[in-house]
């Protein structure tokens, strides 16, 4: 837009040093034929002493130090700096005379200035101005999408690879996890053991990261039913999921459960209560505590994990944003539980000191 109304401004100028190019001759005609009726006068000021007049414009005279003789001038301010110019609705036109007549110097001749090519100029201009913005547009729209297209290729194709890596994932994993649950720890040795836990812990490490993934790339396009759900039930639920992982850090759990509901879809409520559980055992420090406290209409998480400063808190429910890079994750679990959060009108509240931990309180 800056552009066009820049050639539009120059095309304005261009045009009326036109105007006034064409007008030139005219008036440089009027001041020859008054010049000569000024000689005339001059010569038999004794015997006449009127001064000429013509229909077709208006004139007046001035000395040399421009103080005025006699003037018919509609507009009696004038620049003698210019030979030809606008002014208030009127062209004035300066002719520095030869030959005092009658003690002047400077003739001004005067007409005035209909407006009709200023008001066909406008015309002009809106149209050829609407015709550019239009041609802007539609190559900037074509210059667009030839340029983003490669942008936009690219981002297809990394989503069609997530979702198509996200879907593969989902058989390997379910098997591992299942088979881990199926396996006799009785029969084998404490060294074995271990290295079942760690694959178990590692296992369901990735099964939390698998699940935001696949609630942000496949998920989502689903169809969600809302129904009440008692909320300590799914707790203990995701507290046993969760347990493996917590004895890891020799972190304990410290528990204040009472009835609650919320009508919510389920696997809605449970990407939050993971992630916010999830969190609290990867930020805790080791021999921590992992701290719930459920009542009707409120559920609150802590820990005594590392917490975050005042500065950080603004930006934790940001995608990808990662305040420990020592722990695993790709920082979307807390953009996922405020997205979620928001479509239900649930608060959530922060409180967090630096390495004194976290506590989520929701509200409902």
């Amino acid at each position: 837009m800056m552009v066009i109304s820049t050639l539009g401004i120059l095309y304005y100028q261009t045009h009326k040093e036109l105007v006034l190019s064409e007008k030139r001759a005219d008036l440089a005609k009027y001041a020859y034929i008054q010049t000569r009726r000024l000689k005339v006068l001059h010569h038999f000021f004794d015997e006449r002493t009127d001064y000429p007049r013509d229909p077709r414009f208006r004139s007046a005279i001035y000395d040399i130090e421009y103080k005025q003789i006699f003037s018919l001038l509609k507009n009696q301010s004038v620049d003698f700096q210019q030979e030809i110019y606008f002014k208030d609705g009127v062209i004035q036109f300066v002719k520095s005379m030869d030959i005092f007549y009658l003690g002047a110097k400077y003739l001004i001749i005067e007409i005035d200035d209909g407006g009709e090519w200023h008001d066909h100029l406008i015309k002009k201009i809106l149209g050829y101005g609407s015709l550019a913005l239009f041609l802007f547009i539609f190559f900037g729209y074509y210059l667009a999408k030839l340029f983003v297209k490669p942008m936009r290729d690219s981002i297809m194709l990394l989503d069609r690879f997530i979702k198509d890596t996200t879907h593969e994932l989902n058989t390997p994993l379910s098997a591992i996890l299942a088979n881990i649950e199926m396996m006799d720890t009785s029969v084998m040795v404490e060294k074995n053991k271990q290295k079942l836990n760690r694959i178990n812990i590692a296992a369901k490490t990735v099964s939390v990261l698998y699940k935001d993934l696949t609630y942000l790339t496949l998920e989502q396009e689903k169809e969600y039913e809302n129904e009440r759900i008692e909320i300590e039930e799914l707790l203990y639920d995701r507290l046993e999921y969760f347990r493996v992982l917590a004895q890891s850090k020799g972190l304990s759990y410290e528990m204040d459960i009472h009835h609650a509901e919320i009508i919510m879809d389920r696997r809605k409520l449970t990407r939050v209560i993971d992630n916010l559980l999830s969190n609290a055992i990867k930020y805790n420090k080791r021999k921590g505590i992992v701290g719930i406290r459920l009542r009707e209409g409120s559920l609150e998480i802590w820990d005594t994990g590392v917490g975050i400063s005042e500065e950080e808190k603004i930006l934790m429910f940001d995608r990808y944003r990662r305040f420990n890079e020592t722990e695993g994750g790709f920082g979307i679990g807390l953009s996922i539980v405020k997205k979620i959060l928001d479509e239900y009108s649930i608060k959530i509240e922060v409180f967090s000191k630096k390495d004194e931990g976290t506590r989520m309180v929701l509200k409902w």
